[in-house]
């Protein structure tokens, strides 16, 4: 298993994973990603940030997500908690595991690596929202040791479920 940075010549096989992400959200009655996002402009845009990964299994690209250090607007106000740290931190988005690939723990790899990252920048805290009817996501969280604290709202109105954890 290997993380790296996305190129460009990943978008086609992240697109792939989205996609395949948005049959199973859609499938199981989960409003999310249902809206023609993430898209391929939207990971083009995360590829020249540089806050988009790929992690390679059996040479292939196996799953995809956003690490990204950049405030989060929507962050800015939790509703019915409130966030455990102040101060800087990374945001986890758009994390999506190829469907021959579920279930060998691979979101958690995304995790530990925004983990290592934040240690490097003097940072502690890993921020991440989610859908309210992502339970595998939540679990995901939940696991990697994140806490739920409360909820935000994107850009688009949509609810989402707020998790941080401090390092």
């Amino acid at each position: 298993m290997e993380i790296r940075k996305s190129a460009a010549d990943d978008i086609g096989a992240i697109m792939k994973i989205i996609e395949q992400a948005q049959a199973n959200f859609k499938k199981a009655g989960i409003d999310q990603w249902q809206d023609g996002y993430p898209n391929s402009a939207s990971i083009e845009r995360d590829i020249e940030n540089e806050e988009s990964y790929v992690l390679i299994m059996d040479g292939e690209i196996a799953a995809t997500g956003v690490i990204s250090f950049r405030k989060e607007e929507a962050y800015t106000r939790i509703y019915e908690g409130r966030w455990l740290s102040v101060g800087g931190y990374a945001v986890i988005h758009r994390v999506a595991v190829a469907d021959r690939y579920k279930g060998r723990q691979l979101s958690s790899a995304f995790m530990e690596l925004a983990e290592r990252l934040c240690r490097e920048r003097g940072l502690r805290s890993v921020r991440a929202d989610t859908h309210e009817q992502n339970l595998p996501m939540q679990t995901v969280l939940k696991n990697n040791g994140f806490q739920y604290c409360g909820i935000v709202y994107l850009g688009s109105g949509a609810k989402r479920l707020a998790f941080e954890k401090v390092i």
